[in-house]
């Protein structure tokens, strides 16, 4: 057991019970002088539990922490590749256009194989009309145009007026004999001349009996814009 000391407290002295690292310890009648050591060793513990507490919602609030910063930074990278993704077909949109081939010049080519319509809306192939002096009248009916093609065209060679559309016009074409009045549907006539019409002017189509084109004259004055094809039409 311990043993007294001078100043009434005990000493452990000889305890075989305690370490002997803990060296000479010694216990005070009065529990009252231990108040200090024990306030402190409160505070200690108290601290470490609020360093465990801490650490412990530190813890717990990382994970949620990091779920969410990796759920932002997925919703960043889904709107940056929306908004790319809709800004690519408005960039191709506002890029230029390529430059178009021109069109091939038909004179010298075979006359496309077009179907036009008469008056009774029946089919009538073009190349069954060969050789032909043909007038595109849609921009204008233009009789005496019609007339003096008819009356210089060379045995063997037809007059043939085509407008646009469906519809054979029967008023304004003149009386003019010998001439066919046609429609194309497609405008094929007018798109082979790579020419708009011109108000009060026809154009005109020159095609032999092989079906070659051989001359294509726009806006035509008079006859005398031809006169000197024809001859090579009826060959």
């Amino acid at each position: 057991m311990g043993m007294p000391e001078p100043n009434g407290h005990w000493s452990t002295d000889g305890l075989p019970d305690l370490p002997p690292e803990w060296g000479r310890v010694v216990v005070p009648d009065d529990a009252s002088a231990l108040a200090q050591e024990a306030a402190q060793i409160r505070r200690e513990l108290r601290e470490a539990r609020r360093d465990t507490r801490r650490r412990s919602l530190r813890a717990t609030l990382t994970l949620p922490v990091l779920i969410l910063v990796v759920a932002v930074l997925a919703t960043l990278a889904g709107l940056v590749t929306v908004t790319w993704s809709r800004a690519e077909p408005s960039t191709a949109r506002s890029a230029p256009a390529p430059a178009r081939d021109p069109l091939p010049d038909p004179v010298g080519r075979p006359l496309p194989a077009l179907d036009l319509v008469d008056g009774a809306q029946a089919p009538v192939p073009l190349r069954s009309l060969l050789p032909a002096v043909i007038l595109l009248v849609d921009a204008c009916p233009c009789p005496e145009r019609v007339a003096e093609a008819a009356a210089a065209a060379p045995p063997g060679v037809r007059v043939v007026t085509v407008v646009g559309g469906r519809t054979v016009p029967t008023v304004g074409a003149g009386p003019t004999t010998g001439v066919r009045r046609l429609a194309d549907p497609a405008d094929g006539l007018r798109a082979l001349t790579h020419a708009d019409p011109v108000p009060g002017a026809v154009d005109v189509i020159l095609v032999d009996r092989a079906g070659t084109v051989v001359r294509v004259v726009p806006a035509v004055d008079s006859v005398e814009d031809y006169r000197a094809d024809l001859t090579r039409l009826a060959g």
